[in-house]
């Protein structure tokens, strides 16, 4: 769904962390991240030192969206979206910017009587809630809320209203007197106040039935008075960030649970439910995200939520910056409030200028390629763009969903322009070009608009996830080219372009043998729940990246490719096949194999090809060290850095579209996707041959 914010709230606890996180420098992140750390000295030992550098760098460069509690206007809904329409106001999780994007399950419809600024807080509530919901308190039972932010204030009023007896706690008195305001006994250390006692005064002398836990420290405390106030068999739940160092014998002696709250309830970091709209059944998961952020704008409705002596500030949309300011300082605050003018509501353009150009040229006249981009993720910033960049081409226009990392990119690297409306990048007519650096399932519908609107192409592989797809782009392209148009059409293979493959071939050039081409990818594990494991988003790694081995494999042989034989150890996770073996026949007798395997060390080189050939042998390891066995005048040849052809690639697609000629014929990068996709096909329904 596309929504039009009118309001946004500024999370004190989790923001803060991040904004924070963003200002410190590399030693202070390494030490907060100490896993990142092996997982970059990891890639030093195989990808080399500068290539780490480089990812780190770039990784860290990217932009991280803030916010997660939007209130707007919905001004489109999705295919299939039912229960919504144009118009409506609604709460979300989306994030601060004018226009958003959120998945149906993750927005509900605003009561008439709830207010914008009331609404805002809606998110921030079902994270009480659904800590509320785990601890599973009953009528006239005494909770304990450990710490009185946001969080904790929304939890007090949530309890009150269920007909429990709370006792909140925190160190800021201003906090613990909302808290009494709001029906609970207050206990503030700072002021000389016992905890325990108070606690044990509260609930007569029993002990407390369950303590929630929203307070933010690294301290261990927290958890400790948690355990030591409940009574025995109590149940403590932890929404909020502490130390977890248990003491083992409280929870022995009192047989305490102790349980960590996931965000705003089931369905949260799971991608069926969050991303495609797969609702949980309500006979099985009575309370979902979606339905917690129902339930807190009915507590609202009815009254029973309070949030406006939580505002402590308001600031206007453009002025973020100073809220952040307040956010990171030792000025007293609580909720901070983003306003948006109208101006996405209005219909207005969502095109941000990012450099204002100057004459423009138009797309069909002869000069440098203008290339548009419609993708903006981890991949095109840290390596597509730069490529692009190094190759000369003019940058126009970049395209991604959310907008965030669009306008980075855009700023970083020169673009003319960055915007959310795909329609822009295919209608402008200062492009020539487009390149596609999308997800996967994208790829074949994004290539028949772009060389429609004619636009030369250049899309990362793989050209279409299936054959039907790819069927479509051949017809496109086969169309065109009937009416003399000369379409250009470039797939990102860019192992082929590397300069130590281009030696490769070289030498192989000199025999008329049939050749023997082993590559082995040391691919690893990713997990099953990511985009490109999905068979409809990503097709499976297969088609997803060992489609690059087989056009490398075509092309260091240079004859078209006859048949496949291939096998796989199967998955029982409904994840299609990554770890497998198949075999090409060429036509001019040779053959290739491709070892794709996710089950390996990363210790071992990612990458190895090796070719046999007329009693000679090459191997070449990460596309940096050659080595020739038997090859007269060549025994090695070692680049100061791996190249895997990025920059080669771009520059062939740049020249491509100057010359109006494509770097490989379209017949056989075609040739290659349908081999691919049948590899693929083959492997996943067991019947590979």
């Amino acid at each position: 769904m596309i929504i039009a914010t009118r309001t946004t709230l500024v999370s004190a606890g989790t923001e803060r962390m991040l904004v924070e996180f963003g200002k410190a420098g590399l030693i202070s992140k390494a030490r907060q991240q100490p896993e990142r750390v092996g997982q970059v000295l990891s890639k030093m030992r195989t990808d080399g030192v500068l290539p780490t550098i480089d990812a780190v760098r770039s990784k860290l460069d990217q932009p991280l969206p803030l916010g997660y509690c939007n209130v707007g206007v919905v001004m489109e809904t999705g295919k299939g979206v039912t229960g919504f329409q144009k118009g409506d106001r609604v709460a979300s999780n989306g994030g601060h910017a004018e226009v958003v994007g959120v998945g149906r399950n993750l927005v509900a419809s605003i009561p008439d009587n709830v207010s914008d600024e009331a609404a805002a807080f809606t998110v921030v509530g079902a994270i009480a809630l659904h800590g509320i919901r785990l601890a599973n308190p009953t009528l006239g039972e005494t909770v304990a809320v450990v710490g009185l932010g946001l969080v904790g204030l929304l939890a007090v009023q949530l309890l009150h209203a269920q007909g429990c007896r709370v006792i909140g706690i925190d160190l800021d008195p201003a906090k613990v007197a909302l808290a009494e305001r709001f029906g609970a006994t207050g206990v503030c250390p700072s002021r000389g106040e016992d905890v325990l006692a108070r606690a044990d005064t509260f609930s007569r002398g029993r002990g407390i039935d369950a303590v929630i836990i929203t307070a933010s420290t690294s301290s261990n405390e927290p958890v400790q008075q948690a355990a030591k106030m409940s009574r025995k068999r109590g149940r403590i739940v932890l929404v909020g960030v502490t130390g977890l160092e248990l003491s083992r014998a409280d929870f022995y002696e009192k047989e305490l649970s102790f349980q960590v709250s996931c965000s705003y309830g089931p369905g949260r970091y799971d991608l069926n439910y969050e991303e495609k709209g797969q609702d949980y059944p309500i006979g099985f998961v009575r309370w979902t995200e979606q339905r917690n952020f129902e339930a807190v704008l009915d507590m609202m409705a009815a009254g029973k939520i309070d949030v406006a002596p939580l505002i402590t500030h308001r600031f206007p949309f453009a002025a973020a910056p100073d809220a952040y300011g307040i956010l990171v300082s030792k000025t007293p605050h609580l909720a901070i409030l983003l306003e948006y003018e109208l101006r996405a509501e209005a219909g207005e353009t969502l095109v941000m200028l990012a450099h204002p150009s100057g004459a423009s040229t138009p797309a069909g006249s002869i000069g440098e390629p203008r290339v548009s981009f419609v993708g903006a993720g981890n991949y095109a910033s840290r390596v597509l763009v730069p490529a692009f960049v190094k190759a000369g081409a003019s940058l126009q226009m970049i395209s991604s969903s959310g907008g965030t990392s669009a306008s980075q990119i855009g700023r970083k690297y020169g673009f003319k322009s960055a915007t959310t409306e795909l329609d822009r990048v295919f209608s402008d007519t200062e492009s020539n070009a487009v390149a596609i650096a999308t997800r996967h399932d994208s790829h074949a519908e994004l290539v028949c608009r772009a060389l429609t609107a004619g636009k030369a192409v250049f899309v990362e592989k793989p050209l279409a996830l299936t054959l039907d797809e790819l069927d479509r782009v051949q017809e496109v392209h086969d169309s065109l080219e009937a009416e003399g148009k000369r379409p250009v059409v470039c797939v990102g293979f860019n192992r082929r372009f590397a300069p130590q493959i281009e030696t490769m071939r070289t030498l192989l050039g000199t025999s008329d043998q049939p050749k023997s081409v082993i590559v082995t990818v040391n691919a690893g594990p990713i997990p099953p729940q990511h985009w490109t494991q999905d068979p409809l988003a990503g097709g499976g790694r297969i088609i997803g990246e060992a489609c690059h081995f087989v056009d490398l494999i075509r092309s260091l042989v240079g004859a078209p490719i006859k048949g496949s034989i291939a096998a796989s150890i199967p998955r029982n996770d409904g994840v299609p096949p990554d770890t497998a073996t198949f075999t090409l026949h060429l036509a001019d007798g040779s053959i290739g194999t491709v070892h794709y395997f996710a089950n390996g060390s990363q210790t071992f080189p990612k990458e190895r090809v090796e070719v046999f050939c007329g009693g000679k042998i090459l191997q070449l390891d990460n596309f940096r060290r050659l080595v020739g066995f038997g090859w007269r005048g060549f025994s090695r040849s070692t680049l100061w850095r791996q190249d895997k052809g990025q920059v080669q690639c771009a520059s062939a697609f740049v020249k491509a579209v100057k010359d109006r000629q494509a770097p490989v014929p379209f017949a056989e990068l075609a040739e290659i996707s349908r081999v691919s996709i049948e590899v693929a096909n083959a492997l996943a329904t067991g019947q590979a041959r």
